[in-house]
């Protein structure tokens, strides 16, 4: 990055040096044939004479010149223009390319990490129940935990899977009404059922949407799934469902780090996650909110990001009701 804006710089001074040059010297070869009208002129016309049209032709032959000035000069302003916009426009693309090269290498590290992870605990709980005469309670808990692992497993792929179909405009969105509070109100109790006691939930009513159920689906489990992910155990996630301005409106607040002002319009950016796959501790691939903010968009819904107190974040989308 560093080669190539020193490299950028230098070809930039290059041209707008070259460019000064040739200003010059046109400048210099406009005052030469100046001189060169001005001599013809004093040849063939006596100023004492024939002063009047002497006159007249030396303010000509001036104007030529002042004409010639400004012609150069815009056409260089304008070239130097073309050229400012040009290296800008490169300058900007390359530093995208390079930020979204970053992205993607997170997102692969993240991937690689994330379908690791569920492999492997799912492994180490088969192996010990092949290995081990478990009861009946222990047995149950490792299938338990299998089970989790395995819905992790599946969110992810169904993720990506999603992502790419509609980066290809490929997936072919359903229009239906459901229920969105029973929705919710299940997506939840899935996943209380992995982490007993995590949940805290407040709802006023029952609220239908039109849409693709699958989809919605897959937007409230992200928030779930982050909020889950950033909040410490000891700390609950509060969810409420009510309806505002004829608006089924989803709460999901957290008692996590929070997210800077600065991040978070950026949250929302394919691939994007806080800090670098070798710092940040929390899972992830970037793809969750991004898919979260697309589903939103496409049923004309919105969301938003805010503070919690005393710390935290809290997502809210909103979905027109039917």
């Amino acid at each position: 990055m560093r080669l190539f804006t020193s490299a950028h710089i230098l070809l930039f001074a290059y041209v707008v040096a070259a460019l000064i040059f040739w200003g010059i010297s046109l400048d210099r070869k406009s005052q030469t044939i100046y001189e060169l009208e001005y001599e013809n002129l004093k040849r063939t016309i006596d100023s004492t004479a024939n002063s009047g049209a002497y006159y007249a032709k030396l303010e000509e032959i001036k104007n030529k010149r002042t004409t010639r000035t400004k012609q150069y000069l815009g056409e260089g302003s304008t070239f130097l223009l073309v050229i400012i916009i040009g290296a800008a426009v490169v300058y900007s693309s390359f530093r995208r390319s390079i930020r979204l090269s970053r992205q993607q290498n997170n997102f692969m590290m993240a991937v690689t990490h994330e379908l690791k992870s569920p492999i492997a605990a799912m492994k180490l709980n088969l192996q010990t129940m092949a290995r081990h005469q478990l009861d009946e309670d222990k047995r149950k808990l490792l299938i338990d935990r299998c089970v989790t692992e395995s819905n992790r497993l599946n969110d992810l792929c169904n993720n990506m899977l999603l992502a790419s179909q509609m980066e290809g405009r490929q997936y072919k969105p359903a229009h239906e009404q459901f229920s969105f509070s029973d929705l919710v109100t299940n997506s939840v109790a899935d996943y209380a059922h992995s982490y007993p006691g995590r949940f805290e939930v407040a709802q006023t009513g029952n609220y239908n949407i039109t849409g693709d159920k699958t989809l919605v689906q897959m937007a409230v489990n992200n928030l779930l799934e982050n909020a889950i992910k950033y909040t410490p155990t000891d700390k609950p996630v509060y969810v409420s469902i009510d309806d505002n301005n004829n608006q089924a409106v989803l709460t999901v607040a957290d008692n996590g780090p929070g997210i800077p002002d600065a991040e978070k319009a950026k949250i929302f950016n394919k691939f994007y996650r806080i800090g670098s796959e070798e710092t940040r501790k929390a899972k992830g691939t970037g793809l969750g909110l991004y898919l979260t903010l697309k589903i939103v968009k496409q049923h004309r819904g919105k969301i938003t990001v805010s503070d919690n107190e005393p710390q935290g974040a809290v997502f809210e989308i909103c979905f027109p009701l039917s």
